[in-house]
């Protein structure tokens, strides 16, 4: 790994923290254009590991109702790429977090793919997730852009993803594993079926080089707790984008969201 990548926050993270990793998304421009970097500021005094902050699109495939309606509200409000990453700036300035941006490939590749990657890198952005995005294609067009700019790619995998395609990712990543617990879009879940259990047992048995987090359907401190049980920690997005549609951008309720979710499982 190259000497820029070896200081990239995320990896930091990984390296000083092997569990209970609570990494939460949030729709860039929801509920408002200018929402984005007070909730950043937020979750980083609650104490959240990390952040993921969604590119808004018109067509999010992989995400349940909540999200698409939160990438619909944003995107009527304004919020753009060019927004996005001066919002990052200025989060930049007030807090250390690891800061991940996670969308589809088409606003990115209309954007433009380098300058995207220089101006996210430049903002203070610490690595990308872009589901849509074929891993033969970042390792033959984009991966060496990535690195120069001193940014993580993370792949997704589901339990549909076969072993040798697991591996092949594993072999390839340089931060994270996004683990999507469900072959199903994104929501919030109370509890995992036996069949999430199996594949996230499955997955534990493979060992892997790289840690991963799990993500979709995370939606409370007993759903928390069980994949932090099977994964270095989880991702949670829907749940928490209803919080924010229900409360608002303040600052105490998104610091007792969090605490909720940290809260022992019963």
């Amino acid at each position: 790994m190259g000497s820029v990548l070896m200081k990239n926050r995320i990896v930091q993270l990984f390296e000083s923290k092997k569990e209970g990793i609570l990494s939460i998304f949030y729709t860039a421009g929801f509920p408002t254009v200018d929402d984005t970097v007070p909730i950043a500021v937020a979750l980083a005094k609650a104490g959240v590991d990390m952040i993921e902050i969604g590119i808004p699109f018109s067509d999010p495939i992989a995400d349940g109702p909540i999200i698409q309606q939160s990438n619909k509200q944003a995107i009527e409000g304004g919020m753009r790429v060019a927004v996005l990453l001066e919002q990052v700036a200025h989060v930049r300035k007030q807090t250390s977090i690891p800061i991940v941006l996670m969308g589809y490939l088409n606003p990115v590749l209309q954007y433009g793919m380098e300058r995207f990657c220089q101006q996210a890198s430049r903002a203070g952005v610490d690595g990308v997730i872009l589901p849509d995005m074929p891993m033969a294609e970042y390792l033959q067009r984009y991966r060496e852009l990535f690195r120069a700019n001193g940014l993580l790619n993370a792949f997704l995998i589901s339990p549909t993803t076969s072993e040798l395609r697991i591996r092949a990712i594993d072999s390839v990543t340089e931060g994270f594993i996004y683990a999507v617990s469900a072959s199903s879009t994104t929501g919030t879940r109370h509890q995992f079926e036996a069949e999430q259990i199996a594949y996230f047992e499955r997955l534990r048995a493979l060992g892997l080089s790289n840690p991963y987090l799990i993500g979709f359907g995370i939606s409370n401190a007993q759903t928390l707790a069980t994949a932090c049980r099977y994964a270095a920690g989880a991702i949670v997005g829907s749940s928490f984008i209803q919080h924010l549609a229900a409360q608002g951008v303040d600052s105490a309720a998104i610091q007792q969201f969090v605490h909720d979710l940290r809260q022992p499982a019963p």
